[in-house]
């Protein structure tokens, strides 16, 4: 929750606005609060931090409106001390969905369920169970991947999980069907829990993922990016499509793959092992290039490489990467095409010197945030 939304809430509070629902978010939220110390974790500024001392003052007062409960609190006389504050505070706090109260902590893999749920996939002791509705286990997480399993069921219902991955991390995911799908940072797959027979494996992608399909010729398998649709003839091969990129690229590794636009599929572009297909958003033309494809790949060991590959589609590209910000005041660089290869998890400052070395590129690093001069 942002914190204009959080200043929305209590201020519907302070005006007795608020319903049951909306007021058990902000005593779920206070009371998880003092029994888990929540902000014990938090990595935050030295402005930050002085905001918590400003709750923690807040927190005082509340303590000496509480009743006789100790996990009860005064929600009436709390509204007048917290609109006091609230100006200062920013913090992200629970919120329900479908009368549920879920946890979406920033930076973190999140699952959300067909019912809006949302299981964080990556804390310390993340290990998550999905159930159908009849109680029976039809996925679990293991590590760094979610693994889902078929099912025998007479719905004719597509219920769909989706996975968003956020910058500077990567998660697998196994469908139901037995195929893989590896995610990039900030990337989301969007799929059905379990597929139905008789019609397509349809999945939706945002970003960049890897796919290996397993071939089902009853049940053809379709990977929708953006406005183009892929055709899988049970194949190996990367999809980019970014939807900040003007360009979505698809590269096969073997098998057999076919692009059409999402509103037409009258008109479908094969590929063969070894090309890359290229969508052009504004031109809305898909073109075919030969390519060594283990560079368009290197990112599921975590390498990081560029090949013939303008600036600023660079510099998007660490920024998810690594999870930064990045500002380039140099105009001139924006469209240079450049050539790169960094190896296995290189570190930011390791990245930049070498581009400072090679291409003259001057910069300044301070914590997450970098300027290009």
């Amino acid at each position: 929750m942002t914190k204009k939304e959080f200043d929305y809430l209590l201020l519907k509070f302070e005006n007795k606005q608020c319903s049951i629902e909306e007021e058990n978010v902000l005593f779920q939220f206070y009371n998880d609060f003092q029994k888990n110390n929540k902000m014990a974790s938090w990595k935050l500024s030295e402005k930050e931090e002085a905001r918590i001392r400003i709750l923690k003052r807040l927190n005082t007062a509340i303590e000496s409106n509480q009743t006789t409960s100790k996990n009860v609190i005064n929600w009436r006389k709390l509204a007048s001390v917290a609109a006091m504050f609230i100006g200062f505070v920013s913090i992200t706090i629970l919120f329900f969905v479908n009368n549920k109260v879920s946890q979406t902590p920033e930076n973190n893999i999140t699952l959300q369920l067909q019912d809006g749920t949302i299981k964080v996939l990556n804390g310390p002791t993340s290990n998550v169970k999905i159930l159908n509705t009849n109680g029976q286990v039809i996925g679990k997480q293991k590590g760094d991947q979610l693994i889902y399993k078929a099912t025998d069921s007479n719905s004719n219902t597509l219920v769909y999980n989706t996975v968003k991955v956020p910058y500077g991390k990567t998660f697998g995911i196994q469908l139901a069907d037995g195929t893989k799908v590896k995610l990039n940072s900030g990337s989301s797959l969007k799929y059905p829990v379990n597929f139905i027979e008789g019609e397509d494996r349809l999945v939706f992608i945002t970003g960049e993922a890897y796919l290996d399909v397993v071939k089902d010729t009853n049940k053809p398998f379709v990977v929708n990016a953006n406005t183009i649709n892929i055709k899988v003839f049970g194949t190996k091969f990367n999809i980019h499509a970014y939807p900040e990129d003007y360009v979505t690229e698809v590269v096969l590794v073997s098998g057999s793959v076919g692009l059409y636009k999402q509103e037409d599929n009258s008109e479908i572009t094969y590929l063969e092992p070894g090309f890359k297909a290229s969508f052009n958003k504004k031109s809305e033309e898909i073109y075919k290039t030969q390519v060594l494809t283990n560079i368009y790949t290197s990112w599921i060991d975590g390498e990081l490489v560029f090949r013939d590959m303008d600036f600023d589609n660079i510099l998007r590209k660490l920024e998810r990467f690594y999870d930064i910000e990045i500002t380039n005041n140099n105009t001139r660089l924006a469209s240079q095409r450049f050539q790169a290869s960094f190896g296995k998890n290189p570190d930011i400052e390791q990245v930049f010197k070498e581009l400072k070395m090679i291409y003259k590129i001057d910069y300044s690093i301070d914590g997450r945030s970098i300027i290009i001069k």
